[in-house]
């Protein structure tokens, strides 16, 4: 339920995992966080975004932490809540984020006395880190799924990169979320208070978050290129079938034209030859070949 760990100097780093907690209350009571921040912190919906308390100097970061168990057919993110205070950094959990919990831990035990500013942007950076090998199995899939296409357009396929153009859409949504507010923790006046090692933490959490943005960003941009070339595929192959199916009913009409003249119930040429339906067939055939090549031809220069 509650996770509590040293951070040294006195600091402490309490993990709080609300799908253990059945009394929402507790929180507030325990460990004195407001209402407000609860409403944060149980929000599915919420922006990555800053707080700063001014008469508590407490701190609320919601930062956008990939959901690895995969609800749908693509990958989302969903928000995590991180609560500075004085002395103690609070963590607000659930069962889709817990793995990122567990990676802090044992960031924890390999750095037994660290500050809470340097141990919250270690976690951002393993936030960060925790979408590239994700990134890089949609980037795999995406070279499958073009191969696939390329042999043959189908549903199936064309749904698969479907999924994969909204699944990179919310990632690479959910990362310049988490880089602007990286940005907004630069301009702050808090940032003027880290110590040079918070500093350094904090530029490798930014040059990670930079980074993760410049990967989606363009993997999204191909399978948007991707999704746009075989849409006009698609379209140029309905117009070539459109544009035979015409051929082919200009043509049928031709002979129906011939057969229809020759079948009405009054004096004809060639009424009284023997081979007639032979010359009419064979004029049809000849007509219809000459009527063939026009139509191909004015279709290819179309």
């Amino acid at each position: 339920m509650v996770l509590e760990k040293q951070l040294g100097n006195g600091c402490t780093w309490i993990d709080l995992d609300v799908d253990k907690i059945k009394n929402m209350e507790d929180l507030s009571d325990i460990y004195g966080l407001d209402k407000e921040t609860i409403e944060y912190a149980l929000d599915r919906n919420e922006r990555a975004h800053m707080d700063y308390n001014r008469e508590t100097e407490t701190v609320t970061f919601i930062y956008n932490v990939l959901d690895l168990e995969k609800d749908k057919e693509y990958y989302e993110a969903i928000p995590m809540t991180f609560i500075v205070e004085k002395q103690r950094l609070i963590t607000i959990s659930n069962h889709k984020n817990t793995y990122v919990i567990k990676r802090m831990a044992i960031y924890l035990e390999s750095h037994e006395i660290i500050s809470i500013y340097k141990f919250l942007f270690a976690s951002l950076e393993i936030i960060s880190n925790a979408y590239y090998p994700v990134i890089e199995q949609m980037d795999k899939s995406k070279d499958e799924v073009n191969g696939l296409l390329r042999q043959r357009t189908t549903k199936k396929n064309l749904f698969a990169l479907s999924d994969l153009e909204t699944g990179m859409v919310y990632l690479t949504a959910a990362a310049k979320q988490n880089r602007m507010l990286l940005e907004h923790i630069q301009g702050h006046a808090l940032y003027r208070s880290f110590n040079e090692i918070e500093r350094e933490q904090f530029d490798d959490a930014m040059i990670e978050a930079h980074q993760l943005v410049s990967m989606t960003d363009l993997i999204s941009q191909v399978l948007q290129q991707l999704s746009a070339s075989y849409n006009n595929i698609l379209n140029n192959n309905l117009n070539d079938n459109l544009t035979t199916l015409t051929i082919i009913s200009v043509l049928l009409a031709v002979l129906a034209v011939v057969t229809g003249f020759f079948g009405m119930n009054v004096p004809l040429p060639l009424t009284d030859e023997p081979n007639a339906w032979l010359y009419i067939s064979l004029a049809s055939a000849g007509l219809w070949i000459v009527l063939s090549l026009l139509l191909r031809k004015i279709a290819k220069k179309s």
